[in-house]
């Protein structure tokens, strides 16, 4: 029984106590008017509690909420309870202000108003009470990335001046200036330092702005070689500021090399031509890049490249560039072209270079003739390049390539000299329309101004990296441009189809002919872990030539990563 008994009365207590804690405790808040009633309900305030405490809380919450809203005579008259689970708050609003009037002296910076609406007389300025914490979070802000992260602003002998303006004396605290002392990277430890001081435009002795750091530290983004972690930290010290910035390097070599084939339309019989190109990024730290290319096609022309990049020499904004380019046509001729460019970054976007180019021909005919023998030219250039990736793209890495170039100089051989000038411009762009669904533009086009030509001096182009359906560098001109559109459709992050739609049009002095091409068909691209595999099926046709089945062409590459 007594067992029972205790059992019972376990049950009734656990019951009461449910009852008791489980119950909430609601607010209303009052007004001596209706009017302002409204006015504290239309600022809004939560209306249910857990306990007393939080209930209070919430009152002198609302009341800092009125005064913000210019209800500066704000007070609590009394908080009142009317049942076990109701409480009344009633307050007194007062008359609403609507504008502070804040004054300062002399060593204010009045230029820091520039970026707050506000009304300006000679040692004062007005804003709406309302705004006023925005206002001083916004001018505390650029005091801080003045190189004063610790700087305050205060408020001091607030008084009311009339029913309808109060007035304040801004004070600014600052404590001492910070600089950046020293830079330190973690993750990716050799980095290059250059690229730090000219491409990210940090360096000791700076002043320290949080945000400008934050946004210079974005550029990483802007890199094949690297990427940022995390956002910058910074520490302090009574007398020294440490930047740390938290990189990672990304592995950016690749080959890439494709396969053509086709059919001869004089031997009915396949040929095949291809290209090798290897490119090694940033393998020494130093941002440096070295490309390989070795080009063999089906009309027996060979090209052999190589190029070198050093960035930011020395430690200066200033780059080098050089190059060795060797084009040999069949047993007809050789081309031998050297190139120096001197470039200077802009920024991460843009570059800007000049140079020297030679060039060295030689005819391995028995006899020189009028349009083809030995020749050198010579050519003083200048360059303009702007690149701007989407790196989280690996399908699509660059949105937006624009490279200008243009050469002064002139060529000599046994019949004299003549003075020669070239313009080329390469540029593309991918119009993203969304997720899926992207269209990709290029124009390439080239120009040579000479009073005569010869054939081993003019601009040969055609195939996959120009216009899509012809053989490989097959169309000579001193004059071409070439328009290549794609409309490309994912269908997976690693998988997307795309159409071929291609026009060019060229002139070739030496021949008198003008002629239009035009390039049809279709491809896909597949992101494996070998790297990017393409496949393009193209046919090629011009004005007076009717399309034809046979002469389509079948291009396939794989561009590795490693």
């Amino acid at each position: 029984m007594k067992r029972f008994n205790s059992i019972a009365l376990l049950i009734i207590v656990t019951i009461l106590t449910n009852q008791l804690f489980g119950q909430s405790i609601n607010l209303s808040v009052i007004s001596k008017s209706k009017s302002e009633t409204f006015k504290i309900d239309s600022i809004g305030y939560s209306n249910s509690f857990a306990d007393y405490k939080s209930m209070e809380k919430e009152v002198y919450v609302l009341k800092k909420k009125l005064n913000k809203n210019g209800f500066i005579d704000t007070k609590i008259e009394s908080i009142t309870k009317k049942s076990d689970t109701l409480f009344e708050a009633l307050f007194y609003l007062g008359k609403k202000i609507n504008t502070i009037r804040i004054n300062y002296d002399s060593n204010f910076d009045v230029q820091l108003l520039n970026i707050i609406e506000h009304n300006k007389d000679d040692n004062y300025f007005e804003l709406d009470v309302e705004s006023l914490e925005n206002a001083l979070d916004r001018l505390n802000s650029l005091i801080s990335e003045q190189g004063d992260p610790f700087s305050t602003l205060q408020l001091n002998n607030i008084q009311k001046i009339n029913t309808d303006l109060i007035g304040a004396d801004i004070e600014i605290i600052k404590n001492q200036k910070r600089r950046i002392d020293k830079i330190i990277v973690k993750g990716y430890e050799k980095f290059p330092k250059s690229y730090i001081k000219h491409f990210l435009k940090l360096k000791t002795g700076q002043s320290f702005k949080l945000n400008g750091i934050k946004d210079k530290v974005e550029l990483l983004q802007d890199l094949r070689f690297a990427n940022k972690i995390k956002d910058p930290e910074v520490l302090f010290t009574k007398d020294s500021t440490t930047l740390y910035l938290y990189i990672d390097k990304v592995k950016t070599n690749n080959f890439d090399g494709f396969l053509g084939f086709g059919t001869n339309e004089n031997t009915n019989k396949l040929e095949f031509d291809g290209y090798l190109d290897l490119r090694l990024i940033n393998n020494l730290n130093f941002g440096e890049s070295l490309n390989l290319f070795y080009k063999s096609d089906e009309i027996d022309q060979q090209t052999f490249r190589v190029d070198a990049t050093l960035p930011f020499l020395f430690n200066s904004p200033i780059g080098l560039e050089l190059g060795l380019n060797i084009f040999r046509k069949d047993s007809t001729f050789v081309n031998v072209t050297q190139r120096a460019n001197i470039n200077y970054q802009i920024n991460a976007l843009h570059k800007i270079g000049v140079g020297l180019n030679a060039i060295n021909s030689s005819n391995l005919l028995d006899n020189d003739t009028s349009i083809l023998n030995d020749y050198t030219s010579s050519y003083i250039t200048a360059n303009y390049t702007f690149n701007k990736p989407q790196f989280n793209d690996p399908l699509f890495p660059y949105n937006f390539w624009l490279e200008f170039s243009s050469g002064f100089g002139n060529r000599r051989n046994d019949l004299g000299e003549k003075d020669q000038s070239f313009y080329q411009l390469n540029t593309f762009k991918i119009f993203n329309l969304n997720d899926r669904n992207s269209i990709y533009t290029r124009i390439n086009s080239a120009i040579l101004i000479s009073d005569d030509y010869l054939d081993n001096e003019l601009f040969r182009f055609g195939g996959i990296n120009s216009i899509r359906g012809f053989e490989e560098n097959s169309i000579v001109a001193n004059l071409y441009g070439v328009i290549n559109t794609e409309y490309r459709y994912r269908l997976s992050n690693t998988i997307y189809i795309h159409s071929v739609l291609d026009a060019a049009y060229f002139e070739n002095d030496l021949t008198e002919s003008k002629e239009k091409l035009f390039g049809f068909g279709f491809g896909f691209g597949l992101l494996t872990n070998a790297g990017l595999f393409r496949l393009n099926y193209s046919s090629g046709k011009s004005e007076n030539r009717q399309f034809r089945f046979s002469d389509s062409k079948v291009h396939i590459s794989l561009t590795a990563t490693f």
